[in-house]
């Protein structure tokens, strides 16, 4: 019996066994996985690298820069211990935790996270909520910018 590019044969036994089988080759190209944690990890070094820019040029506190990286690093934490505990039956984290850690500054890590782990990327609801903080919080961010009051905030907070 034919099959691609080897044929169905029995041994001596009346196993099935391959006969002239081969390897096909390896793709080239990177998988829808791996395409979408390197967009994932593209679009958090951009807006890595504007904040750096912006505050290079004196429009934000080089702190705000600190702050994204240590919420997008607990937020990466917090969706890696959820995709463990999904996949252990054991208790999870709230889905508004997730998004809220994400408005707050955590997204870029979330957004890593959630391709890496491949966890609530299927979701849409949870994806749609989880743009529209990535929308707010950016905007947000932009709105101080563009008015001038990212210092005056911080100094605000103590960090001034």
């Amino acid at each position: 019996m034919e099959r691609g590019l080897h044929h169905l044969t029995h041994d001596s036994q009346n196993r099935p066994r391959a006969q002239k089988a081969g390897y096909l080759k390896a793709a080239r190209h990177a998988s829808p996985r791996s395409k979408g944690l390197m967009l994932a990890c593209a679009i958090a070094a951009a807006f890595f690298a504007l904040l750096a820019a912006l505050s290079a040029l004196g429009y934000t506190p080089v702190q705000l820069i600190a702050a994204y990286a240590l919420l997008s690093v607990i937020t990466f934490a917090m969706y890696g211990i959820d995709k463990a505990a999904a996949g252990k039956g054991r208790r999870r984290t709230p889905e508004a935790t997730l998004l809220f850690a994400g408005l707050i500054g955590g997204w870029p890590g979330a957004l890593v996270a959630q391709r890496l782990f491949r966890h609530k990327t299927r979701k849409q609801p949870f994806q749609v909520i989880f743009w529209c903080g990535v929308v707010v919080n950016c905007g947000v961010v932009g709105w101080l910018v563009y008015a001038g009051e990212a210092a005056s905030v911080w100094a605000g907070l103590g960090f001034g």
